[in-house]
């Protein structure tokens, strides 16, 4: 069932955390869809993961529509989006394909709704070319470099042995490609129904991660780049062990706090819709600056990412096994930060561990 406007029942939710605001009762069921904005309707569909729902968004594009990512690649989506096409969005063609970044959750099923309906396909060209290249791993071996990046982090040989298990997971729910697509870049426009939308590209969470935002509307359709309730993941990998994503995110969200307007409605890809995107974002930062200030204080003594008190000062959570890598690459995320600020020093003991030194005692 397609709900519209007209049809649902807005509300203006009681503040939340930082002034945020949720203008919407409820979340779509599966296969339906809630209009959020002339033309542009929300969709959520089931994740395989502790976080367990991805928002979808579908906008009215002539006699088509263009969707904005895609889901995970298993039965379950599939179905999901069999019935949408029967159903809410009235058996007409999808046009087009946009993908905000790499991650299999966004970009899973792109490669299978392309090929039904021979639809254009938008995607960042690093994300576009990492996502290949991530993919491509499946059934290969851990490399050694790999394994020499999460020594050095403190790992194991047990954590070792789950991450060589693991190694090449990538693409297990991700479709094949398309062998071409169009690139999105910072300040591109895409003209869907009649309306412009222009590219904003973020960065820490992906590499080059794409926003749309109508002026006409007032509209953010925001990816992981801004969502209400959670913090987007910013992680170092082994493919560029000193990568500085944290500080990308950090330029990022100051970035879009400068150039969007403060009114503007956040469309996320978890979580729901929001009025707040100044507030959010200035809260995203803050939460990481002061994430590193206890961090500092944290090297006083030489720290190994993986160290308890590192976690401890950065993650509210218990870190298990379900969660470590995850944990391992924020950690690391924040560490080489304080790296490339100067503030902390790396040194490797003769087993090839690193430790992170503040270097200096001077905390004023």
């Amino acid at each position: 069932m397609l709900k519209t406007m007209s049809e649902q029942v807005h509300i203006l939710q009681a503040a939340g955390a930082h002034g945020l605001r949720y203008p919407f009762e409820g979340i779509p069921a599966a296969a339906e869809a809630m209009e959020v904005a002339p033309d542009i309707y929300w969709v959520r569909m089931s994740l395989p993961y502790d976080l367990d729902h991805i928002n979808l968004y579908l906008l009215r594009d002539g006699d088509g529509w263009a969707v904005i990512d895609s889901c995970v690649d298993r039965p379950d989506s599939r179905k999901d989006w069999s019935g949408l096409l029967a159903g809410v969005m009235e058996g007409r063609p999808i046009n087009k394909v946009i993908i905000t970044h790499l991650h299999p959750d966004h970009v899973g099923l792109a490669g299978w709704l392309v090929n039904q309906f021979d639809a254009e396909f938008y995607m960042s060209r690093t994300d576009y070319l990492m996502c290949r290249m991530l993919a491509a791993d499946t059934g290969q071996e851990a490399p050694k470099e790999a394994l020499r990046f999460y020594k050095a982090a403190g790992f194991n040989d047990d954590s070792l042995a789950r991450y060589k298990k693991r190694f090449g997971g990538f693409g297990q729910y991700i479709h094949a490609l398309p062998q071409s697509y169009q690139r999105l870049q910072q300040d591109d426009s895409l003209t869907i129904g009649g309306r412009t939308w222009r590219v904003e590209i973020g960065r820490g969470h992906a590499p080059e991660h794409a926003c749309l935002y109508c002026e006409e509307l007032g509209v953010l359709i925001a990816g992981d780049q801004v969502i209400p309730r959670i913090s987007s993941n910013v992680s170092v990998f082994p493919t560029e062990p000193m990568a500085n994503p944290l500080q990308d995110w950090i330029d990022s969200c100051a970035r879009l706090r400068d150039c969007l307007p403060p009114e503007t409605l956040v469309l996320p890809s978890h979580n729901e819709p929001f009025y707040g995107l100044h507030e959010r974002l200035s809260s995203l930062i803050e939460k990481h600056e002061k994430s590193l200030v206890r961090l500092l204080d944290v090297c006083d003594v030489p720290r190994r990412a993986t160290d308890r008190e590192v976690f401890s000062c950065l993650f509210k959570r218990k870190i298990g096994a379900d969660n470590y890598f995850m944990a391992t690459g924020e950690a690391l995320a924040h560490l080489i930060c304080l790296v490339h600020r100067g503030d902390v020093a790396m040194s490797y003991d003769e087993e090839g561990v690193c430790y992170y030194t503040r270097t200096s005692n001077d905390k004023g």
